[in-house]
């Protein structure tokens, strides 16, 4: 759906039709539900910072100026929320330390994942990334599977774009020595049944 799609529905919303904002939060939920989970790691949890995004989305609708995506508007307020719930909760959000000593043989996890169906990689590495920091995750989530761009994700998460570079290059090395780590046991069952 396009930039000009959304401006309607928004319009609408603004105007009183709260059945056009309904459409909005159709487009979004998934999207909001995503990254709240990628930062406060339970469902339920998730499921309420969730509903708190949509309500603060209504309320200041009126203020999105179009000056970004409203897709990249909604996910600030989205990574906000839930940094804000964290800190409601006494929690914070996970951070990890880049281990430079340690190599990572990304050839390795690359053939043995093209050797994997696409929703066999999608899953293996959904589930990999569970295992990563929430910081790692929510950039990671951001640039691959929303397929923001680094000016968006900057944005999102209130960094200089090179800071988001620097941790997406961190990320996908982490990434990758925990793929490396689980792809290890599949190519040893591949090998043993030749």
């Amino acid at each position: 759906m396009s930039q000009n799609d959304d401006q309607r529905y928004i319009d609408k919303t603004i105007n009183g039709d709260t059945r056009a904002f309904g459409v909005l939060v159709d487009r979004y939920k998934h999207m909001v539900f995503t990254l709240a989970m990628k930062i406060v790691r339970n469902k339920e949890e998730a499921e309420e910072v969730s509903q708190d995004v949509f309500i603060k989305v209504y309320q200041v609708l009126n203020t999105f100026k179009g000056g970004s995506k409203f897709s990249t508007w909604v996910y600030r307020i989205t990574y906000n929320k839930s940094l804000d719930y964290l800190k409601k909760r006494g929690r914070s959000l996970q951070t990890s330390s880049l281990d430079d000593s340690v190599e990572y043989l990304l050839k390795v996890t690359e053939s043995v994942l093209d050797d994997l169906e696409a929703d066999e990689r999608k899953n293996t590495i959904k589930e990999a990334m569970k295992e990563l920091a929430s910081d790692d995750s929510v950039v990671l989530t951001l640039y691959y599977f929303e397929e923001l761009s680094l000016k968006e994700i900057s944005k999102v998460m209130d960094l200089a774009i090179d800071t988001v570079k620097v941790r997406l290059f961190r990320s996908r090395k982490r990434l990758a020595k925990i793929l490396e780590r689980r792809l290890k046991t599949e190519i040893c069952k591949n090998h043993e049944r030749r």
